[in-house]
Order: structure tokens, then C-alpha cells, then sequence
């Protein structure tokens, strides 16, 4: 074998390591992408509905920041329903909402956003409850908001409407609710949030009602 061959040879290898090396690379990552899923986010899911099934997807600073902006100058109980990561309740207390409760299914996220509050040194400030968000009485919270799923956005409609007094506000983030008309909006795209009065709602829920039966 003369040296071009024994160089070529050793240059093929180099390559078919180099592929290989590729390979493993794909592998590994698939494996973590499934490690992910199977142990912090599945587990939230087992037990819902695949229409009400909502992915963990945080809310960007820019999404956070513009659903606070919706709801300046309020005061009182503010609840994040489906609170993931717990980031929209942790900057809701830090500006002055008391209590600032989340909601969340998904024990692993539960964790994580007790950590960051704790980083965060507001540990004891906030709550995160492993709950059902269908399951909780609305009946004294007067600021909500939401990241949800248009799916799952429309039957929440009539729970939010027939629990929530009548001052409260309720702050929608990437998707707004279908069949509401929104006071105010701030954003755009993705980190568009949608804000929604209560009382407004029910006033033309209320008139709605009243034209379709005198129309009948």
C-alpha cells in the first residue's frame, strides 16, 4: 500500500468517527428532549383531557412585561391560571399584588417556580398550588390571567364570568378569548396581551341575552 492509499484510509476514518461522533450527538439530545418530557412535563398531563392539554411554553420578558402593563395601577389578590414557571406571579408580587397565587398541574414546574422565588427572595411572598385551575373558586380574585390555549380559552369563558366579581380584571397572553371582546390590548404578536372587565362582559353578555329574547 503506498502512502496516498494509507493516507486516504486514515482520512475515511477520520470521517466515518467524525459521523459517527454526529450521530451519538443526535441520540444523546433526543434522549434528554425525552427525559424532559417523561420527568417534568408528562406528568402534568396524564390525568387531562388531550383538548385541555396545555405545553409548557414560558412566557417571554417582553410577555410578562406587557401583561403587567394591562394591569397597572391594580391592587389586590392577582392568580395566574396554568402558572408554569410561576415568572408572571413572582413579578406580580413584586409589584404589589397581595396575594399572588399560581395554579399549576405539573409538579415539576411547582418546584421550579419555588425556586426562582426563592431566588428571587421572595420566597413566602407567593404561593404555587397544585390544583386543577376548574376546580378553584374564582370568587374572591380580582386580577387573573391567563396563558392558555384557544381550545381550552373558550370553556373557561363561562367559569371566569360566573365566579369573578364583578370588578375584576382578566389578562389574556398569546391567545385572547374567542368569543370576548377585549377593553384593551398591548403588544403585538406573540406578546400581545388582551385585557377583559368583568362587569363589561357581563353588561354584554346581559344585553346579548336580553335581543335574543325579544327577538324570540
Amino acid at each position: 500500500m503506498d502512502q496516498d492509499d494509507s493516507e486516504g484510509e486514515a482520512e475515511l476514518r477520520k470521517q466515518s468517527v467524525g459521523g459517527l461522533g454526529l450521530l451519538q450527538i443526535a441520540g444523546c439530545t433526543g434522549l434528554t428532549a425525552y427525559v424532559v418530557w417523561a420527568g417534568i412535563l408528562m406528568p402534568g398531563f396524564r390525568r387531562v383531557p388531550l383538548r385541555l392539554q396545555v405545553p409548557y411554553i414560558p412566557a417571554s420578558r417582553k410577555q410578562v412585561q406587557n401583561v403587567m402593563t394591562l394591569l397597572e395601577g391594580r391592587s389586590g389578590k392577582a392568580v395566574d391560571l396554568g402558572s408554569g414557571d410561576g415568572r408572571i406571579v413572582l413579578e406580580a408580587s413584586k409589584r404589589g399584588f397581595h396575594p399572588a397565587v399560581g395554579y399549576e398541574l405539573n409538579p415539576w414546574l411547582i418546584r421550579l417556580s419555588k425556586f426562582y422565588a426563592w431566588r428571587a427572595g421572595c420566597h413566602g411572598q407567593v404561593s404555587y398550588m397544585k390544583q386543577d385551575l376548574w376546580k378553584v373558586d374564582l370568587s374572591d380574585c380580582s386580577n387573573v390571567t391567563v396563558f392558555l390555549a384557544p381550545s381550552v380559552l373558550s370553556l373557561l369563558e363561562a367559569k371566569l364570568l360566573s365566579e369573578l366579581p364583578e370588578d375584576a380584571w382578566i389578562v389574556a397572553g398569546r391567545f385572547p378569548f374567542p368569543n370576548w371582546k377585549p377593553c384593551c390590548t398591548v403588544g403585538d404578536g406573540v406578546d400581545r396581551a388582551w385585557l377583559y372587565s368583568v362587569k363589561q362582559l357581563r353588561q354584554e353578555n346581559g344585553s346579548q341575552t336580553t335581543q335574543e329574547g325579544t327577538a324570540v
